[in-house]
């Protein structure tokens, strides 16, 4: 048997089967349904609210941090310096940037393997901003029966202000994003004074505009669509899922036929299930999708419906659960596998390269050099008859503080050069040429290994050596 989770067709109703030889024509693109989410309280959603107003003043916050003379935060690009608190990486560091999205990709894979859309409903900023904008549509027009009410009325006066309200709030947060982004790319101190008197930059302007914008359209309008036509996310997800993946559920046994009745109905006694079809489910799901009607790639695994489902159980005197976090084999009654192959393989693999990232980050020598061998000519022969060799050197200081490096060379007796030191500004790079010369009565081969060294006065421990070869010919 297949490990994979089963679709279930849910077409709507209305469409009618078919002969096989009847040609049936149909739409590929559905018309947008506005959505009105009603807000919901419980334990999923107080948890969905304080991962997301961490998020956002994480996000609005770290910038003005300051961080000795800089922010703690600050993607120098011009400057080609990336300040994350007390260290700063360089564009030949990259590879570390690659690595870590590596790690991110890898942790997305474990976190949907084992508990599938969590990341879209708690962490995402799609999601984020998108709740945090529903919220002020809340405080402003109202729960969502109001604001039905208020978009099918005329436009008076109270509709007036309350969409002016919202619009104008909305663009707030729009346009504090914009700013909060670009002062991660030019120190916000500086930046916000200076868009107020119209003396940033062109480039300042324009993304801010560009962010102010898509925010607002992301988060306002387009919400959901985003993440149903827009996140590739949504569609890659599935394969990863298997029916030990926890996910949102309706027990669809226990809920089964579903129906209204009062509350002092035995569901047993009537033949009915716990559903009393009140569609609450629905009208909290910001997806707008009906959890009932089995798992869909639109869930993102928010668990309104599980605490709108919970409040419905309370008030009936129910078990809670009917709507819940399980796996698919949970609800058939069999048992669910926690480690299972594909999860612990996502885990190992996670682990193993935030391990070596660590590593890496800790062993990190605040000190790169590049050592290029003169290739227009193999040798020079001197006037006192030693072959010479030259070098192009390039000593990059990676640290926060200038620092003088003395130069050596090690691998053949007797190697004589112009190996002194050189100075280098804490962020910047010095190149020099080196000539490295010997008396050929040393000389046994053709080309031998050599190493260069580069180490700080100030810090021995600051030290960073690369390989080359010395080239002549042997007497």
């Amino acid at each position: 048997m297949s490990d994979k989770i089963p679709t279930r067709d849910v077409t709507d109703a209305s469409v009618q089967h078919h002969d096989a030889g009847e040609t049936v024509s149909q739409s590929m693109y559905e018309s947008r349904r506005h959505i009105y989410v009603r807000e919901i309280k419980g334990l999923f959603q107080r948890l969905r609210r304080a991962s997301n107003w961490a998020l956002m003043l994480g996000f609005l916050l770290l910038p003005w941090i300051p961080w000795g003379d800089r922010p703690a935060v600050w993607f120098d690009l011009p400057g080609r310096e990336f300040h994350i608190f007390a260290a700063t990486f360089y564009p030949q560091e990259f590879i570390l940037l690659s690595w870590l999205l590596i790690i991110c990709a890898f942790g997305l894979f474990f976190i949907t393997v084992f508990a599938g859309r969590v990341w879209c409903g708690y962490t995402c900023p799609q999601s984020v901003w998108t709740f945090l904008y529903i919220w002020v549509e809340h405080r402003i027009e109202g729960p969502r029966h109001r604001r039905i009410k208020l978009d099918k009325g005329g436009w008076d006066a109270d509709k007036l202000w309350r969409k002016s309200a919202k619009h104008a709030l909305w663009l707030i947060i729009a346009l504090a994003t914009g700013v909060t982004f670009v002062g991660y790319f030019t120190p916000i101190r500086e930046l916000v004074p200076q868009l107020a008197m119209l003396e940033a930059g062109g480039w300042s302007y324009f993304w801010v505009g560009f962010f102010v914008v898509f925010t607002y359209l992301n988060a306002g309008w387009l919400r959901e669509q985003v993440c149903l036509y827009m996140c590739p996310y949504a569609r890659f997800q599935a394969v990863m899922f298997d029916r030990d993946t926890l996910i949102v559920s309706y027990d669809y046994h226990r809920g089964e036929p579903r129906g209204a009745r009062k509350r002092s109905v035995d569901p047993a006694a009537a033949g009915i299930g716990d559903c009393i079809d009140c569609d609450l489910c629905v009208q909290v799901c910001p997806t707008g999708i009906d959890i009932r009607d089995g798992l869909q790639y639109q869930c993102i695994s928010c668990a309104a419906c599980i605490d709108a489902c919970d409040s419905v159980m309370d008030k009936m005197g129910y078990p809670r659960g009917l709507v819940r976090y399980t796996t698919e084999h949970a609800l058939e009654g069999n048992k669910t596998h926690v480690l299972r192959p594909r999860l612990i393989g996502y885990l190992v693999a996670l682990l193993a390269m935030i391990g070596l990232f660590v590593w890496t980050i800790a062993d990190r020598t605040p000190l790169d050099l590049d050592v290029e061998r003169d290739r227009a000519r193999l040798f020079q022969t001197l006037s006192d008859g030693r072959i010479a060799n030259s070098y192009s050197l390039n000593v990059r200081n990676l640290d926060n503080k200038d620092h003088t490096y003395a130069l050596e060379v090690e691998g053949i007796d007797g190697l004589q050069g112009d190996t002194d030191t050189i100075s280098v500004p804490a962020g910047e790079s010095r190149s020099r040429v080196m000539t490295l010369s010997v008396d050929p009565a040393r000389l046994t081969e053709r080309s031998y290994d050599i190493v260069v060294r580069v180490r700080a006065e100030d810090e021995p421990s600051v030290v960073i050596e690369r390989d080359s070869r010395f080239i002549g010919v042997p007497k």
